[in-house]
């Protein structure tokens, strides 16, 4: 409540001396003008509340103590930012009217400095690098760079108004504020938003490109909420754009919750319903799958061409995961979007590459306006690293020349039909039962030995329906096996009825869903072919089995569902059991070439270059009659 006055501002009513009525809006902080504000930096400040308390720092605007630092002391080894930390705990409990008004908590040992919200855990406080949104530093900057990057007033106080925002989440509320790298991010496109909006550019915003799991629905949403606050836009419309509902929920369900900051959120749930949406004039944010913009069907017979639904200038078109059906600009649901709305402008969001021979981003959105990789996420501790762990278990094919006779069995095929018939014959290979069998029993000693050192959650991933519901019945079968569940489309029409334990409501598919989110939980396991791989965040989630070939983005997507940080999570795990080695690297080189300015794991030469010494000081240790020419293999 308090946020939001401090914020928003208030209205305030009240009678002069002649009883005349007066009223106005408010604010506590003089945002336009920061330097007009009293502004100190107070040291041990002492407070009285349960004991009494000095914290080491705290910075006032107007008389509101809104930044509260601790430090340690760089020269004591026992004096780390954990204790610092710790300290913090303790001021909550003992002065908890110091933390009523505060935005942000500092905690620094003079080379490790963290930011973060009083109310979180450890986990979530970070380092802010950037001072310009360019250059990153190191942590023996941090201090510094926190300082000049963030706590300057003209920054402290834009970051107040609109980068801190509260959501519900489990029955409890959560306060949140931007990273370092979603700040910058989003003040970039602000920037750009005002020079290539219609009728003053050609629409064309450009191109934030953050990685998987590093918060890009934060992002969006503070980008969507400072425009709507922005006065030359007068009142717009934000259209967030997406795929495929069922694969982007989790982005609706993300701006529902962060409510502060982007007002109500409306679901276009038919065509009708979004070409009624979209023809008001009122602003608002509508959430949309590019489909609905389709031609509909009519006494007439079909709509020769989409009608055009508003010539407003100020509408904003979101696109999620912009490069995959954004291109159709002649013909198609990405033609039609445009011609309904002529006057839109439009930015674009992604996590996976964004520059494809085929598929210019670029040249549909605009330049990238900002990058953040995955290299520098982990760094960062934005996302856990992930590790990969090859344990394939053979496809008995039965045919060695397989490979020469489907070339001659698919001659003349379109190259669609070829992939179906490969597909089918390697699903039929990937459920054989004895080595479904193997499969499931290797996978359950795997968890249960890994669960037994950190306690999680694990996704088994599978070639087809099929073979998830073989996988289920094999696993489940062996003794120790807790419980675990297929996710996946069914249709009672054609399925087998022995699959019918696996048929879920869609109410029923959301409990299911919150369960397996809930760490404490006895859902431990969840079989999958497609779903909950995409815009599905499960921060337990530390293992992903993989028995289904993927490629490029949907297997950079669907590694990082163990990436999101949680707890004392250290890493996520691959494990491997058909063969996607080769893939995942050359998704991973796309992922650099996509705009990412790091590698998502060193290169294999590197690493040996890292470890000389250690190779030397190993090749000492090898007896003599041992060959370790072909150790590089």
């Amino acid at each position: 409540s308090f946020h939001l006055k401090l914020s928003r501002g208030i209205d305030w009513n009240w009678k002069d001396s002649s009883g005349k009525e007066h009223f106005e809006h408010l604010y506590a902080i003089d945002y336009a003008n920061p330097r007009r504000n009293d502004l100190r930096v107070v040291n041990q400040f002492t407070l009285d509340g349960k004991n009494r308390r000095r914290p080491d720092l705290i910075l006032f605007v107007n008389g509101l103590p809104l930044v509260l630092f601790e430090f340690k002391n760089l020269f004591d080894a026992d004096a780390t930012v954990d204790n610092a930390f710790n300290q913090v705990q303790h001021y909550v409990e003992d002065i908890p009217q110091v933390f009523e008004t505060n935005a942000l908590t500092v905690v620094s040992d003079g080379q490790t400095t963290l930011h973060g919200m009083y109310s979180s855990g450890l986990e979530w406080y970070a380092a802010w690098k950037s001072v310009d949104g360019n250059e990153t530093v190191t942590d023996d900057f941090a201090l510094e760079t926190l300082i000049k990057g963030l706590l300057v007033p003209e920054r402290l106080l834009d970051y107040i108004r609109f980068y801190i925002f509260h959501e519900w989440d489990g029955g409890k509320l959560i306060k949140k504020g931007a990273k370092y790298h979603q700040y910058f991010g989003i003040r970039f496109a602000l920037a750009q938003t005002t020079r290539a909006i219609r009728p003053i550019g050609d629409g064309r915003i450009g191109v934030i490109w953050h990685t998987t799991r590093s918060g890009k629905s934060i992002t969006m949403a503070i980008y969507t909420g400072i425009l709507r606050q922005m006065p030359e836009l007068r009142n717009p419309t934000i259209v967030v754009q997406v795929d495929r509902f069922d694969l982007n929920k989790q982005l609706y369900e993300d701006f529902v919750a962060a409510k502060d900051l982007v007002g109500d959120v409306q679901l276009a749930e038919s065509t009708d319903d979004l070409r009624k949406l979209l023809s008001g004039q009122g602003g608002g944010v509508v959430f949309s799958t590019i489909e609905k913009f389709r031609l509909k069907e009519t006494l007439e017979g079909k709509e020769f061409e989409h009608p055009i639904l508003s010539e407003r200038d100020n509408i904003i078109v979101i696109a999620d995961e912009c490069h995959r059906t954004q291109y159709g600009l002649i013909d198609g649901f990405a033609y039609n979007l445009r011609r309904a709305l002529p006057q839109a402008s439009f930015i674009g969001f992604t996590g996976t590459p964004v520059d494809k021979k085929e598929a210019d981003t670029v040249g549909v959105f605009g330049e990238i306006l900002h990058i953040y990789d995955i290299k520098q996420a982990t760094e960062d501790k934005a996302v856990v690293p992930i590790f990969y762990e090859p344990r394939l278990a053979k496809l008995h094919l039965g045919n060695g020349q397989i490979e020469e006779e489907a070339e001659e069995i698919t001659t003349g095929l379109t190259d669609n039909e070829k992939n179906r018939i490969m597909w089918a014959a390697v699903e039929d290979a990937a459920g054989a039962d004895e080595r479904v069998e193997v499969i499931a029993a290797d996978i359950l000693k795997h968890f249960l030995a890994r669960t037994a050192l950190l306690p999680g959650k694990a996704m088994i991933v599978c070639m087809s329906r099929r073979n998830c519901v073989k996988m289920y019945n094999a696993i489940t079968a062996l003794e120790g096996c807790p419980e675990t569940a297929v996710i996946m489309t069914t249709n009672i029409a054609k399925d087998p009825p022995a699959w019918n334990p696996h048929v879920r409501t869609k109410e029923k598919m959301e409990a299911m869903k919150k369960r397996f989110k809930d760490p404490d939980d006895s859902l431990q396991i969840c079989i999958v072919r497609d779903m909950w791989l995409t815009g599905y965040d499960n921060p337990p989630l530390h293992t992903l089995y993989i028995d289904k070939i993927m490629t490029n983005e949907n297997l950079i997507q669907a590694i990082n569902r163990v990436a999101t940080v949680f707890r004392d999570k250290p890493s996520g795990l691959i494990v491997d059991y058909i063969g996607i080695g080769d893939n995942l690297r050359d998704a991973t080189k796309k992922y650099t070439k996509g705009g990412g300015k790091g590698k998502v794991a060193i290169d294999i030469e590197e690493a040996f270059l890292l470890t000389e010494d250690e190779i030397e000081g190993l090749r000492v240790l090898l007896p003599v009659h041992v060959a370790y020419g072909q150790w590089r293999s």
